[in-house]
């Protein structure tokens, strides 16, 4: 791994609370080239983290049947994988997900983190209601795992893109795993006419668009990060309570 990309020397300490997308690429290209973290561990931390967010905003024993049922929509990147595993976990803490997963991967993680979700009786949407009001009245939350950063809608094809559209106009709580899903990843750009999640969770870091998020809670999952990687990069973050995997912001 080159060591080279780091910390923008420019920025102010208020500043490195965020990661650029070179910044967030060198942090994860630290953690599996220098600390050998697997590819599924690194997903498989970060989707059991989104799954304890979602636990802290919506406690299941506050919720009513009905607010229970989760919708999680995934793309075929990164962020779709993580997800997935999102979905298994909520599932595991007693909700009741259901994925759509419109343009599959043929990517090996995301087989088997699919069939995972299967064989525990999750079930997968072949299409999604273009009445938004079917969706909410079917669901209580949606989680938003469609694109990562970096990740431009053009390039994850016309049902994600679809997909977008409708939950731009849901009225139920929306869950965005490390972006909102249509943003830029620097500037936030499309921020006022893309997705208005409530809750975004962070994966390792916030990029710098969380500086123009303005939903009601925002969590970082990333306990699993190294002191001296968060050093490294200068992270100034909140510390984890007990053992909780997230913290909030």
């Amino acid at each position: 791994m080159s060591s080279a990309v780091g910390p923008d020397p420019a920025e102010t300490p208020e500043e490195r609370s965020f990661l650029s997308t070179a910044e967030a690429a060198a942090l994860e290209r630290e953690l599996l080239e220098d600390y050998r973290f697997g590819r599924q561990q690194l997903v498989e931390l970060c989707g059991h983290a989104s799954a304890v967010a979602v636990t802290k905003v919506f406690p299941l024993p506050a919720l009513s049947r009905k607010q229970r049922t989760v919708l999680v929509v995934c793309g075929p990147e990164q962020n779709g994988a993580v997800g997935l595993v999102c979905a298994r976990h909520l599932r595991v803490f007693e909700y009741e997900p259901t994925i759509f997963y419109p343009t599959r991967s043929l990517d090996l993680l995301h087989q088997d983190l699919t069939t995972q979700c299967e064989k525990m009786d999750i079930p997968f949407l072949s299409y999604l209601p273009t009445e938004v009001q079917l969706i909410n009245d079917a669901y209580g939350l949606v989680v938003d795992a469609v694109l990562g950063p970096g990740v431009e809608p053009s390039e994850v094809g016309g049902p994600c893109t679809r997909a977008l559209a409708t939950l731009k106009l849901l009225s139920i709580p929306l869950v965005s795993l490390d972006i909102p899903s249509g943003w830029d990843a620097e500037t936030g750009g499309d921020a006022e006419d893309g997705l208005r999640p409530d809750v975004l969770v962070s994966l390792a870091a916030p990029k710098r668009c969380a500086g123009r998020f303005s939903g009601r809670h925002h969590f970082v999952a990333g306990r699993f990060v190294p002191d001296d990687v968060r050093r490294k990069f200068a992270l100034r973050l909140p510390g984890y309570t007990g053992t909780d995997c997230v913290a909030a912001l």
